[in-house]
């Protein structure tokens, strides 16, 4: 379990878009989610059963008991997903899709200070608006919501042709959470 607490926290330092066709990716994304789901509603059945055999009363009005089973089922099955699924082959696309979102968010919180950067032509805060437009561009393209997409090409294109402007190198594709600090730490 440490290597996956480690894994998890390194994949925060450092995350990378990388290709992944949308067909696969759905298709992988809907298997994890049914299995997850199918472990929660087991487990539900499960904790709750065995809660009412143990302390339940015959006849009786076992509804906390029932409540108390799915809490436990909950707990256990996040337990599971993060120390076990999580380093499964068939959980890749959506820890894939979890790490790129966390990265997204984590720009997000700070788009202020990016956007201000950019204005300026900082050259961390221009790398940094660009993964994040690789990035949501990559989560638009996955979930197939071209619509979204379509609506940030002109400010897409618009970076882009700054960024080459500048001199700055276009591809992107590698978020350092590094770059985070650095910006807050010049704000």
């Amino acid at each position: 379990m440490p290597a996956i607490r480690k894994s998890v926290r390194s994949s925060l330092v450092a995350f990378e878009v990388k290709p992944f066709d949308p067909q696969l990716y759905r298709q992988q994304t809907r298997r994890s989610t049914l299995l997850v789901a199918a472990t929660f509603v087991l487990l539900t059945l499960l904790c709750s059963t065995l809660a009412v055999k143990l302390f339940g009363l015959p006849g009786g009005d076992n509804f906390r008991l029932n409540i108390a089973g799915v809490i436990v089922a909950l707990v256990l099955t996040i337990a599971l997903v993060r120390g076990v699924f999580w380093s499964q082959p068939w959980m890749a696309a959506a820890v894939y899709s979890w790490q790129l979102k966390r990265s997204l968010m984590r720009i997000t919180n700070v788009m202020h200070h990016v956007t201000a950067g950019v204005r300026v032509e900082d050259p961390l805060s221009m790398k940094i608006l660009r993964f994040y437009h690789l990035g949501v561009s990559q989560m638009h393209l996955l979930d197939g919501n071209s619509s979204e997409h379509v609506q940030m090409l002109a400010e897409i294109d618009q970076h882009q042709q700054k960024m080459t402007t500048l001199g700055i190198e276009l591809d992107q594709s590698r978020f350092d959470s590094e770059w985070i600090k650095q910006l807050e730490r010049r704000a």
